[in-house]
């Protein structure tokens, strides 16, 4: 296949181009080249410096947002698209191996003895109504620590969000806003901390991970019987140990569209064929010189017409 020459633009602060998911990934199949002059660029949702490419455009975005076809000829994102130019790609993927969500034999009850506290909750984003009330809803119930920037009631923001983690029995894993398909490092952190996350924002993620793992709100008739459940769970370890046991994956198997030899599939497929097709900066570009010359030529012939009448006159 040769050099793939690709680039990144457009993402989140502090993105390393030659360290991160997708380079490491792709790494490992093919012979990449980072340059200023790609075939292939790879771009996010923090900016527009994609605009200014007129090579293949592959849009990845970590965040609630859709997808503009328009400006991309292929996309990884949350969405559940059937599309062959699309692949579904969850971004907490980026965070850890998923393969470590694939539950070994563990001894609970010392699990268990290790959740010094009730539930802990670390965010900074204040605009998450939903992901507030339900903290000072909870609290009534038993403190619940924030280590985070917002709500913090430690002292100060923990250093370390997994190492926090791990030392409670239940996390509150609410996403930013609430979208099917659109599951974060919310519910992934905790669990890889075996903490139970109550879960609130992908109201299909029943498809993702196994519903008996976690405490879903949306599985639930209402708030009230979220914290039903959640009371009776620290009240009754049985059953928080049964809960625990629980594979995180359906069947202990991690989804398909996670194993690493699949995505490098899906980026083969767009590397080949990418080819047959005209880039979508391109083909916009060429619609919009069509445009212009169709104006030109109508404003030529408006002014020999009108020049004609005068004469005419």
């Amino acid at each position: 296949m040769g050099v793939i020459k690709i680039n990144f633009v457009d993402f989140w602060e502090h993105f390393d181009i030659y360290d991160n998911f997708f380079y490491r990934l792709l790494s490992k199949q093919f012979e990449v080249e980072i340059t200023d002059m790609p075939d292939f660029l790879i771009y996010s949702c923090y900016g527009q410096a994609h605009l200014r490419y007129n090579c293949y455009r592959i849009f990845y975005c970590g965040e609630n947002l859709r997808i503009n076809w328009n400006a991309c000829d292929f996309a990884f994102g949350f969405d559940y698209i059937y599309e062959a130019r699309y692949y579904r790609l969850p971004n907490w993927i980026l965070y850890d191996n998923p393969k470590l969500l694939v539950k070994q034999s563990i001894d609970i009850a010392a699990v268990l003895r290790e959740k010094v506290g009730f539930c802990d909750i670390v965010v900074s984003n204040p605009y998450a109504k939903k992901r507030i009330d339900f903290f000072h809803r909870l609290s009534k119930y038993k403190k619940v620590d924030s280590g985070g920037r917002l709500l913090n009631n430690i002292g100060g923001a923990v250093h370390n969000k997994r190492d926090f983690i791990r030392n409670y029995k239940f996390t509150i894993a609410f996403e930013n806003s609430s979208y099917p398909g659109y599951t974060t490092e919310k519910i992934f952190e905790p669990m890889l901390e075996n903490s139970i996350p109550i879960y609130w924002g992908n109201p299909l993620v029943h498809l993702d991970f196994n519903p008996a793992s976690f405490i879903n709100f949306h599985a639930c008739k209402n708030e009230d019987e979220v914290i039903e459940r959640i009371v009776e769970l620290d009240r009754n370890d049985d059953l928080y140990l049964q809960l625990l046991e629980a594979p995180w994956y359906h069947q202990n198997q991690m989804p398909s569209y996670l194993d690493e030899q699949n995505i490098l599939l899906q980026f083969e497929k767009i590397f080949l064929i990418a080819w047959d097709k005209v880039p979508v900066a391109q083909t916009f570009r060429r619609y919009i010189n069509r445009i212009r010359n169709t104006m030109m030529h109508s404003e030529h012939y408006l002014n020999r017409y009108l020049r004609y009448r005068k004469n005419f006159r």
